[in-house]
């Protein structure tokens, strides 16, 4: 498997789930067996996507677990999957990166959650956080945070939902 196959990344959320961040579950694909494997914690699984590039991920890497091991879990339409790039930086001391499923499940959006609990939606919030926080500038570099989102799988919806995406399409979202 290339390591600059996407698909190696990817995040999920079940249908059940309705508010805030949309990800309730991480996986990844073994390098070597391209097996599905949970990942336990969101912080576990932002140290595997920052060092993806120089360290890709093997079964070996998870406690108890090896290629000859089943798959943890199955792709398939039972949850809706997002791919995730490799090498985003993990959040910033203090800060909590969001990803949020729009209701028409045509996109994701990225959040930061800032240390004074707001939501910065994009470089320039972040920007005006640092101005009116100066104490924060040194360890919370603009440059550390990332808006990137992960790209919804399509023929992960269900046909039920795809209703919904096509009226995004059309109301050109």
């Amino acid at each position: 498997m290339a390591l600059e196959d996407t698909r190696i990344w990817v995040r999920f959320q079940t249908r059940e789930q309705v508010s805030g961040d949309s990800i309730n579950v991480y996986a990844i694909k073994c390098c070597k067996c391209e097996k599905w494997r949970i990942i336990l914690t969101k912080e576990e699984f932002e140290i595997i996507r920052v060092n993806f590039s120089v360290e890709p991920w093997f079964c070996s890497k998870k406690p108890d677990c090896s290629c000859e091991h089943p798959e943890d879990i199955h792709y398939d339409t039972s949850r809706i999957w997002v791919i995730d790039r490799p090498s985003i930086p993990k959040p910033p001391p203090e800060t909590e990166r969001l990803l949020i499923m729009r209701s028409d499940l045509s996109k994701m959006d990225a959040y930061y959650v800032m240390p004074n609990g707001k939501r910065a939606r994009g470089k320039r919030d972040v920007d005006r956080f640092l101005k009116e926080n100066p104490e924060y500038s040194a360890t919370l570099p603009a440059s550390s945070f990332n808006f990137s989102t992960p790209k919804i799988v399509k023929e992960t919806i269900l046909e039920s939902a795809k209703w919904a995406i096509a009226k995004a399409e059309r109301e050109g979202r």
